[in-house]
């Protein structure tokens, strides 16, 4: 099968004198200007869609797609069944890579780094953000287990879903003992911004001492060839 949807890529670019003082900012700038262009033209349908890459116990790279929920200094934050594959992989090696990808502006903010479990509280606070059934289906899925059919599945959350029926309350259902989420803390942060001809521009920064993604001094920036 040929596959040809060869089409040539009109980004604007991204230059070294319009690139933010600090890896935060510029990464905020791109998501919130894809949260705004989804709102305008309906083309980035998630924005903070959160591709994370790891390895498994035989060296397998393993890869998924989550949603970013928290941006701070120390990295990019997502929540996730902590027993499953993702999580087990984790425990064993921390590295991981991420990367953020809007095609429609061809934009992608690729990232190196390592995984950092998110402390309970914020878990609990984002646990009890989430709607009546999202916390419920936390309960339901055994997430990345094999599931015997379908029907099991939603038997199961009509069990849980009785067990904690929902009464408007934050703490109808509680946090799960098993759920939890990350930190891709980076170390290294790509800015890939697409231009005509396929000179795309390529700006990475690499943590060349100690400090967080809000620390201007702690980074080293790098142009590379496309």
């Amino acid at each position: 099968m040929a596959l040809d949807g060869r089409i040539d890529y009109t980004g604007e670019g991204l230059a070294e004198a319009d690139l933010a003082p600090t890896p935060l900012q510029q990464i905020a700038a791109w998501v919130e200007a894809a949260v705004v262009r989804h709102a305008q033209h309906g083309d980035v349908p998630e924005p903070m869609a959160l591709s994370v890459a790891t390895v498994d116990a035989t060296g397998q790279p393993d890869v998924r797609t989550v949603l970013m929920r928290m941006l701070e200094p120390r990295g990019l934050g997502f929540l996730t069944n902590l027993q499953s594959a993702k999580g087990d992989q984790i425990r064993t090696d921390a590295r991981v890579a991420a990367s953020l990808v809007w095609p429609s502006m061809f934009r992608a903010v690729r990232l190196q780094g390592v995984a950092v479990p998110v402390e309970r509280e914020a878990v609990a606070a984002y646990f009890r953000s989430r709607p009546w059934s999202s916390r419920i289906s936390a309960w339901a899925s055994a997430q990345s287990r094999p599931a015997s059919s379908r029907e099991d599945l939603e038997r199961q959350h009509e069990e849980y879903a009785a067990r904690f029926p929902d009464h408007g309350g934050l703490d109808d259902v509680p946090v799960p003992d098993f759920w939890g989420g990350y930190w891709v803390e980076p170390h290294r942060v790509e800015f890939w911004a697409g231009r005509p001809s396929r000179l795309h521009d390529r700006l990475v920064l690499t943590r060349t001492r100690e400090g967080d993604l809000s620390d201007a001094s702690a980074w080293t920036l790098t142009r590379l060839q496309p």
